[in-house]
Formats: C-alpha cells, structure tokens, sequence
C-alpha cells in the first residue's frame, strides 16, 4: 500500500464539505484497536507472536483502552472541519442547533439504545445492571453512573462524553467563534493540568473520563485551526513526537498525558497525509467503526458466558479471538446496512417533515460520520 508522505489534496484540507475519509479510516483502525483490547483482556492474550509484531499486541493488550482519546480527537477535528469551516453559521439560531442534535441523535442513538436492549435481556441479572444504571443509559449519561466501567455496555462510556462536548461545543459556536476558540483552549489546559496533578500511572480509571473527553475533543478544534501551519510541520518532527510519547507514557504519572498530547495528535496529523488510508478496505472499516466499538462487548460477553477459554490450548484460544473478532466485523456490517443506515433515514425524513425549512441544514449535518 503506498503512502503519500506529501501534503493531502487541498480541497480535502480547506473545504468544509469535503469528507476527511483518511481520519474516517484512522477510526475504524482505532475501533478495531480497542476490540482487540477488550478481545484479549477479557478473553485471552495473544500468546507468543511473531517476534516483529510482538511488541504490538503487548501495547494492545495493556493500554488498548487508550485508543479511545483518539477517538476523542477525532471528534474534535472533524467537527471543527464541517461546522466551523463556513464561520460557525450551520450552529446558529435555534434551526441549526435543532438540526445539529438531531442528526447527533440519529448518528448515535440507534444503535446504542438495541445494544443496550440486547444488554438488559441477556445481562439483566448483573447486579451492576439496576434500574438506576438503566435509566442514565437511556438518556445516554451512563458515564457518570458507577461502576461506569460494568453496567450493560460498558464501553458506551464514551457517548457520555462525546455528548458533553457536543453540548459545550455547540454552545460555544452559538457564542461566536471566538468564545469557542478561546474556550477550546481553556477546555485543553484545565483538564490537562488536573490530569497532570491527580493523575495516576495505569488505568482507565473512572475519575479520568470526563478530562480525557474534553482534552481529546477540543485538542482536536485546536488542530483543525492550525492545520494550515500544522501542514508544514517536517514528517521526522511528527515520527519523533509518537516515538517519544510511546516512551515515557509509563512514567510516574497517567499514561493519558504523553498519549493525548504527544502521540494521538501526530498520528492524526501523519494520518491526513497518508494515502494508503483512502483505500477501500480502510473506507470500509471507518465506515463501520461505530458498530464495531459498541458490538464488541456484546460478542465478548456471549463468548465469555459459552466457552472456557481458559482452558484451552494456546491455537484453540487463536481459534476463538479469531472467530470472535470476525463475528464483530460481520455485525457491525449488518448493523451498517440494516440498522444506522435506515434508522438515520427515517430519522431525517422525519425533521424535514416537521421542520422543512431546516432540511437542508440538516443533510449538511448528515453528511460525515463523527467518531466515537
């Protein structure tokens, strides 16, 4: 696969209509990062690779879970590139704040209300799952609800903060850009030093969700504002930042600093240069990238609950990470095409129905996939 190491077509730079398919495809790679995580760490590690890629699905199985603050950054870019990219006017007036939710809502929604369904009847026993737990997932706040890390899906945490930032977010750009930038800055800063203060090596650990949310998605608003000179900086420069980030994320403090500040913000930098990343098996995953975060756990847990792996010989445990991550893949391909897909139709069809005016705002809105 050639890689483009040049700067990435202008239009796909500048224009805010243009789709940033290689970030849609650094996604999906970070989706089926954090599967692999939760493939190994709950049903078993990948033991004895190949040397060359040894060193990977060690990182994978110990700090996978870090993969999910570049989903946060990712957020924050693409954002940044369809909402603010024409001076912030598709989020003012209560029209297009109308539309902006709308379209989060059939984004995100669907499929988080069936896997939380699917959750409550095959894992309603849990005693992590109350009624309580329930409710918070319902309304898509099951980030603040404790244990957050073992009720129904666990991994839907995130929603919870991808919908803060959504709300601050837009809130700031019905301000004026100028209130979201410098709030963007602040929403870095403040979250960051208090990591840096209170953090602890290891983790995920619960307290930490709510700064790795803002610091990953308005590091990415930031990004996005400086792409033009970000563009310019040498691919040596970016190589070293991930080099030097991987190596002291096990320091004596979160894992979270080097990572989000140094590594994710290089490696999407690096990605908007890479052509290999346009290619259809890439579009493919990226496109899927949603469905593969959040049908993940479920696949997990029904392997968990029908065969013990434990006790299986080292190929026999291959077999079933195996078999198990091509069943993700299988239905986060069925849930694109007969799930998100649809239900955002109707969705749409819906407001514009109730709202015709604002239809046209809101396939604008509809017009990228945000991250998770």
């Amino acid at each position: 696969m050639a890689a483009d190491i040049g700067q990435q077509k202008p239009d796909r730079v500048s224009a805010p209509s243009a789709r940033l398919v290689r970030l849609d495809a650094l996604r999906g790679l970070a989706a089926a990062g954090v599967a692999v995580h939760h493939l190994f760490y709950h049903i078993a590690p990948w033991h004895n690779p190949p040397v060359v890629i040894g060193w990977l699905t060690n990182w994978i199985w110990h700090w996978g879970w870090t993969l999910v603050d570049l989903f946060f950054l990712l957020s924050g870019y693409v954002f940044a590139h369809v909402y603010l990219g024409s001076g912030g006017r598709p989020l003012r007036g209560i029209s297009g704040q109308k539309s902006f939710w709308v379209a989060r809502i059939a984004r995100l929604y669907p499929l988080h209300l069936v896997t939380l369904i699917g959750f409550a009847i095959f894992a309603g026993r849990d005693p992590a799952n109350t009624l309580y737990a329930f409710a918070a997932h319902l309304v898509m706040m099951q980030g603040f609800v404790a244990p957050m890390a073992h009720t129904f899906d666990n991994a839907s945490w995130s929603l919870t903060m991808e919908v803060v930032c959504y709300v601050l977010f837009a809130s700031g750009a019905a301000l004026g850009d100028k209130v979201l930038a410098r709030g963007s800055v602040l929403l870095v800063l403040v979250p960051a030093w208090l990591l840096m203060l209170l953090g602890t090596p290891g983790g995920p650990w619960v307290e930490d969700a709510l700064p790795r949310g803002l610091i990953g998605f308005f590091l990415g608003q930031i990004l996005w504002r400086q792409r033009a000179r970000l563009a310019r900086v040498p691919i040596g420069l970016l190589a070293a930042a991930i080099v030097t980030g991987f190596v002291i994320q096990t320091g004596h403090y979160s894992p979270l600093l080097p990572l989000g500040l140094m590594v994710w913000p290089a490696t999407l930098l690096l990605a908007l240069r890479w052509q290999g990343l346009e290619s259809r098996a890439m579009i493919w995953l990226g496109e899927r990238s949603y469905g593969i975060y959040l049908i993940n756990m479920g696949v997990i847990r029904g392997v968990d609950a029908c065969l013990p792996v434990e006790r299986l010989s080292g190929w026999s445990q291959a077999g079933v990470l195996a078999l198990s991550g091509g069943a993700i893949l299988l239905l986060s391909e069925a849930s694109s095409r007969w799930l998100e897909t649809p239900a955002r139709r109707v969705i749409r069809q819906f407001y514009a129905r109730h709202e015709p005016a604002s239809s046209g705002s809101l396939q604008n809105h509809a017009s990228f996939q945000p991250t998770v």
